[in-house]
């Protein structure tokens, strides 16, 4: 019986694990596949969506039951690399209208593969963000 009880309560857990995530992934955002890099021709994609905020761009995956982001990335961080087109067995989860990019978080490589439309919005918040030289200086944080 305590093995029933214990099986029902992780039943329940993973259940609402998956509903929670699912609540999250339908708030909105842009479909992505994203895989971190270096990586062998045609694997280590995931397919999920990015929200993009003021400072920040977080990715879930669809396959995951973790309850926040499964990665974040500082937007004054991100640099944009060589785009490029799908090669070969990247077809298999991608179309001629795909457009995938290299992008350097600092620490960590990857590419991002989204359609042409939400491509250009993405490329648009990266390039509009503010300078560091932008940044003024709050009264008392800096030099006079």
């Amino acid at each position: 019986m305590t093995v029933l009880v214990v099986l029902v309560v992780l039943l329940g857990g993973l259940a609402a694990a998956f509903l929670y995530r699912l609540v999250i992934l339908r708030r909105g955002g842009t479909a992505v596949i994203l895989r971190s890099v270096p990586a062998s021709e045609g694997s280590g994609w995931r397919h999920g969506i990015v929200r993009y905020g003021e400072n920040v761009l977080v990715f879930y995956k669809l396959s995951s039951l973790r309850p926040g982001p499964d990665r974040r990335m500082i937007r004054q961080t991100l640099i944009q690399g060589e785009r490029r087109s799908p090669q070969s067995s990247e077809f298999d989860i991608m179309s001629d209208e795909t457009a995938i990019v290299e992008l350097d978080a600092g620490d960590r490589r990857y590419e991002i593969a989204m359609e042409r439309g939400p491509f250009t919005a993405f490329t648009s918040w990266l390039e509009s963000r503010p300078s560091d030289r932008s940044q003024r200086n709050m009264p008392g944080s800096g030099p006079a």
